[in-house]
């Protein structure tokens, strides 16, 4: 299984404050049957940025080591890149990284807003041959308000990806309920852990696919996991078609 995001690299953002517990935390990917991880540290976020530079260096250092301690774990270079005005500039100059050198590249908006520039953003990366992939977009206020917000970034050429410790109840009953939503309009086309340690932001990676499962979705499951191995293979994703839902009454969980 593949995450294509997470927060594995240590000192450099929210994530592992150490070597060794950037260790710990892959060790926790592999017994969860991880075999292949996307480093996506914050990139232009207002109180993170890690240098393009820093990136590649520590996941190097990081597949040093596993190899060394024999973890049986792939690590790939990447970027959750903060949406900004210059980020096409910053994509063309080399100083965000795709995700795994792919045309696929990890968008994060803020937390409480779809700003009205995001859709130029994204037909821009569009027109550069870059898909943005939408990071957790069940944890952003202003799609919870009106999830037609991201139908509209999708049909002008964007993906988005679910993360596990939504869809497992991490973040709350209401959050697991707008994912579920999510996934049924097709608004989902990605999964990944967003994990930060082993704490208190696991991987809950199985976790949350199992509850899929039990919600008779296994057909997202597959959907998910079969894209996550297309992304990194640098292929077209399996896409189906969204949803209306303009006019459906949503749970908002941020009221």
């Amino acid at each position: 299984m593949i995450d294509i995001h997470s927060h594995i690299l240590y000192n450099v953002d929210d994530g592992p404050s150490s070597l060794e517990q950037s260790i710990e935390m892959l060790q926790k990917a592999a017994d969860e049957g991880i075999t292949e991880i996307i480093s996506t540290s914050h990139s232009y976020h207002p109180q993170y940025d890690v240098p393009y530079h820093v990136v590649i260096e520590q996941v190097k250092q990081l597949q040093d080591e596993l190899e060394r301690r024999q973890i049986p774990l792939k690590l790939h270079t990447g970027h959750e890149v903060r949406l900004n005005d210059k980020l096409v500039d910053l994509y063309l100059n080399k100083y965000v990284h795709t995700l795994a050198n792919s045309n696929y590249l990890l968008l994060e908006l803020p937390s409480n807003s779809v700003p009205h520039y995001t859709k130029n953003i994204v037909r821009a990366l569009v027109a550069e041959g870059i898909t943005p992939v939408i990071a957790h977009p069940e944890r952003n206020k202003g799609i919870a308000e009106k999830p037609e917000r991201l139908e509209r970034l999708i049909r002008d050429g964007a993906v988005a990806q679910i993360t596990s410790g939504s869809l497992s109840g991490h973040f709350g009953r209401s959050i697991q309920k707008l994912s579920l939503d999510l996934v049924r309009a097709n608004l989902v086309h990605l999964y990944g852990s967003d994990a930060h340690n082993i704490s208190t932001r696991p991987f809950l990676f199985d976790k949350g696919l199992s509850y899929l499962a039990k919600q008779k979705l296994s057909d997202y499951v597959d959907i998910f996991l079969n894209n996550n191995i297309y992304l990194l293979e640098n292929k077209p994703l399996d896409i189906l078609e969204p949803t209306t839902v303009i006019n459906k009454r949503w749970w908002n969980p941020f009221k």
